[in-house]
């Protein structure tokens, strides 16, 4: 008996999937199992499996095409059964269109024109310029032919030649940029969808930290020397949050319309930026796991996130989010919580400064960290412990591997 196979939610934000390659054509044969489709969530891009056994009697998309969760992707039965009661049924809306990345079908993005301001006129022909413009260059020993006119038609006004100064170095004329339309992909309508929900319905509050970064640094360099191993700061602060999370289970919890769920995991997400927005894949169990642990795990997960390649339960339910942006020179920055956590830690740079040590100052590294809390269920004095114990840990290393 035929059956219809409908669009699977592939993340508990899925609202439609991409058809991004159909890997059987209508008329073959097909076994539960094989590979249906590769589809395009809003997450990843994804390897769709057959559930039955028997021909492919319809597919009901063109590779591009948006599916609705729920809709159906194609009818599987016995050759020449008849499929007609199944066509007739009603089925819920399906599809806008997406041409995928590098298809015949995709549309170019709109251009609109850009403004071009006129170079300077650098041949044998007339310059244009005001008759108060020639003097000042002359008695400035300016030659006009270097000089960008910003009057009408390029014409060398008076400013122009007076921002020169006495220089004749040829200004660096600029192509013109272009205004471009980018459509927005399922991970950008996702991400925009979420931030706003997250900061129009939960109270974010935030709590920042700065903490002495030496002793960390000296850990640092001396675990790798130690064992042979290389290890980010992002690898120490995401195993400090952990433990800091074990010794704090009141910020490792999530709020619902009726409870508070303080979590009996400590699963520590990590944002990953990728070429469609951020991601978050999970740590799980982090607490339990070594620096060197939390370091394979993290890169390998980061590898195949920027692939598209994350399975859902790789990038969900996380219990608390780490937000690093010291490697782009970020000193200090708040992030949005990411729901239905309570809270996020935003993670800024090194930074080489001078500070007290014993009544003397002294060039020291200090770093800064911003915890983005749901006052619905961390509250400041929660925060403020769970801080405590993070920067406790971050400047006496050793506590991570004690």
């Amino acid at each position: 008996m035929a059956t219809k196979m409908l669009m699977p939610k592939l993340s508990d934000t899925m609202e439609e999937g991409v058809i991004l390659k159909w890997r059987k054509k209508e008329g073959e044969s097909i076994k539960s199992g094989d590979i249906l489709a590769d589809i395009q969530s809003d997450k990843a891009d994804m390897e769709q499996e057959a559930y039955d056994s028997g021909v492919i009697l319809k597919l009901y998309a063109s590779e591009g095409e948006g599916v609705k969760v729920g809709a159906p992707l194609a009818i599987i039965g016995k050759a020449g059964e008849d499929i007609t009661a199944l066509l007739t049924e009603s089925v819920p809306a399906l599809k806008q269109e997406h041409a995928p990345a590098g298809s015949a079908s995709a549309a170019a993005p709109a251009v609109l024109p850009a403004p071009v301001t006129a170079p300077a006129i650098k041949t044998d022909e007339r310059i244009k310029a005001s008759p108060l413009a020639k003097k000042i260059a002359q008695e400035k020993n300016i030659d006009l032919r270097t000089v960008a006119g910003s009057g009408p038609f390029g014409r060398i006004v008076k400013a122009d030649v007076e921002s020169r100064g006495g220089s004749s170095v040829p200004r660096k004329i600029m192509a013109p940029l272009q205004t471009k339309e980018i459509p927005l992909s399922m991970m950008r309508k996702t991400i925009a969808k979420r931030l706003l929900e997250s900061k129009n319905t939960i109270p974010h509050f935030y709590l920042t930290v700065e903490m002495n970064m030496k002793r960390a640094m000296d850990f640092r360099s001396a675990f790798t020397e130690a064992t042979g191993t290389k290890i980010s700061y992002n690898d120490i602060v995401m195993k400090a949050v952990a433990l800091a999370l074990r010794e704090n289970p009141k910020a490792n919890s999530s709020f619902t319309p009726d409870k508070i769920i303080q979590h009996g995991r400590i699963d520590v997400s990590v944002a990953v930026a990728v070429e469609e927005g951020l991601i978050t894949p999970v740590i799980r169990n982090a607490d339990q796991k070594t620096i060197t642990e939390i370091s394979a795990e993290t890169k390998e997960l980061a590898k195949r996130a920027r692939e598209n390649k994350l399975k859902p339960e790789e990038f969900t339910n996380g219990t608390f989010t780490v937000s690093n942006l010291g490697m782009y020179d970020i000193e200090n920055f708040a992030a949005i919580i990411n729901p239905p956590e309570g809270a996020i830690l935003a993670v800024g740079s090194i930074v080489e400064k001078p500070v007290v040590e014993n009544g003397q100052i002294v060039v020291g590294h200090t770093m800064k960290v911003t915890m983005s809390c749901d006052h619905r269920v961390v509250d400041g004095a929660i925060g403020a412990q769970f801080l405590q114990s993070f920067k406790k840990i971050m400047e006496n290393p050793l506590l991570l591997v004690v």
